[in-house]
């Protein structure tokens, strides 16, 4: 009985080592970037450096650049297409699954939309938001993130469709609801769980890209994606810790770091 415990005891132990090595791994390149942007350019020369005289610079630098209106630009743009995408999408999912609208082709025909180049769509995209006058702004940017964010969020939510029974919706129509009525009150909330991932999915996909904000939004309509990317473009070892403040929240960090080292 004691070895048993003992052999329990012995690897509750490892187990709990495990964790703990693992968090630590998370943790230390967060904990090395927070530290970096802290940094001086001559202290930045020395990764290993931990004990430094901590400054502001590249905070206040980064501040005084506007990324507070960068954040809210691409919180706006993510939101209206997420917005958009769910009043579209839920109804062609919905469409598609009871009622076989386009056929089984309608399915997975609608993903075809995601194996378009973005370089393709972005010139005509360009030339109409140009004539329409609304170029340097936020809206052509919404449009074109919906080219690649409806198709994914619609297909993901057929199959959520497709697991409610057709005996409930049936019920309703019995019971003297109308089709309309029997999705918004029946069909519907059964899919929120679903709403709901579909949201999430939907929007970090708008808050990664860079391509479309880049070229569409120019420096009037400008993501923070392309904001952080804009503080890598100079060689300068300041403008690299700059960099290093927005890549430290887990909101920014994938817009961020694949440009991290380009600009080193």
């Amino acid at each position: 009985m004691r070895a048993y415990r003992a052999k329990n005891k012995f690897w509750t132990w490892v187990r709990v080592a495990f964790l703990w090595a693992a968090v630590l791994a998370v943790l230390f390149p967060y904990t090395w970037v927070v530290l970096s942007s802290f940094k001086s350019p001559a202290d930045l020369t020395n990764p290993t450096k931990l004990v430094f005289a901590p400054v502001l610079d590249n905070w206040a630098r980064v501040f005084a650049g506007g990324i507070v209106n960068n954040f809210g630009l691409s919180l706006l743009v993510g939101l209206a297409t997420v917005l958009i995408t769910l009043l579209a999408g839920t109804p062609a999912a919905y469409a598609i699954s009871h009622y076989a609208v386009g056929g089984r082709l309608a399915r997975f025909g609608i993903l075809l939309a995601e194996l378009i180049p973005p370089s393709v769509l972005v010139v005509p995209l360009f030339l109409v938001s140009y004539d329409l006058r609304v170029n340097g702004m936020v809206i052509p940017v919404i449009v074109a993130h919906l080219t690649f964010v409806l198709p994914v969020v619609t297909w993901f939510l057929i199959s959520f469709f497709d697991d409610i029974p057709r005996d409930l919706e049936q019920a309703a129509l019995i019971d003297g609801c109308t089709r309309f009525q029997a999705f918004l009150k029946v069909v519907l909330p059964q899919v929120l769980p679903g709403l709901g991932a579909a949201a999430i999915f939907g929007f970090v996909l708008s808050w990664n890209d860079m391509f479309y904000a880049l070229i569409l939004g120019g420096e009037t309509a400008k993501t923070l994606p392309v904001a952080i990317a804009g503080y890598t473009t100079r060689s300068a070892a300041s403008s690299w810790a700059t960099c290093r403040w927005p890549s430290s929240c887990p909101c920014c960090r994938r817009c961020c770091c694949p440009f991290s080292s380009s600009g080193a």
